[in-house]
């Protein structure tokens, strides 16, 4: 277990959010003035900040740039408590940073239209629906992250299979729930638009998402599992 708090690592943490959000809800942001700007775009606006900055940071932080990653390490004791708290609240000032960054530099118009890329729920999905996806979604994100990031028996991928795991997740649920997976992603732009509804959406589903990924592949798939099993 890592025990410590060493500021390059709460610094990288906070990078790599603030690219997150600065891609992914900036690309919704100029969705709503650009009809060439669809679903697409805007899933792999995500998934290429996430691939590019885990390549870039992984190794000085781990690369969770997510709550629900830094959550699902701390269940399986791969981070510490004082730690992981660190990581969390990096990740959360630099979802606000970037949220920051959009309002001052990104045309107001366009801002307003898409609401700062906060994530929101589509017609027919309600509170537990959106829940219940989120922690889908969240679930596949971070076995990824464990399958290639964690287990030292995988190919070395950088961070393009997480990448693209996001990008995956929001080309299949991005118009129902936003498709954040991430609460650092969901609280900058509501923080700064004041849109609270169903924020907690983006915090339980992804937490209970992440934490049942980590433990399932901890005892089930991990080396150290598959050594007690053999032994």
């Amino acid at each position: 277990m890592d025990e410590a708090l060493d500021p390059r690592k709460l610094v990288a943490e906070a990078i790599g959010v603030f690219a997150l959000v600065f891609a992914g809800a900036g690309s919704i942001v100029l969705a709503a003035g650009n009809a060439n700007i669809g679903l697409v775009e805007i899933a792999l606006a995500h998934g290429l900040a996430i691939g590019l900055l885990i390549s870039a940071l992984g190794h000085i932080s781990g690369g969770h740039f997510n709550p629900a990653v830094t959550a699902g390490f701390w269940v399986t004791r791969r981070i510490s408590s004082p730690l992981a708290v660190g990581y969390v609240l990096a990740q959360l000032v630099g979802g606000i940073l970037a949220s920051v960054a959009l309002v001052l530099l990104f045309p107001e118009g366009l801002r307003e239209a898409a609401n700062l890329g906060t994530p929101a729920l589509g017609p027919g999905i309600d509170f537990g629906k959106g829940v219940g996806i989120e922690a889908i979604l969240t679930f596949f994100l971070v076995l990824v992250v464990f399958g290639t990031a964690v287990d030292r028996r995988s190919a070395n991928l950088g961070g393009w299979a997480i990448g693209m795991i996001i990008t995956m997740d929001i080309l299949a649920a991005g118009p129902l729930t936003g498709a954040a997976m991430n609460p650092a992603r969901a609280l900058g732009p509501a923080l700064m638009t004041g849109t609270w509804d169903d924020q907690l959406v983006w915090w339980i589903g992804p937490i209970i998402g992440g934490v049942l990924a980590a433990m399932l592949y901890h005892y089930l798939f991990s080396e150290e599992a598959e050594a007690a099993a053999s032994s």
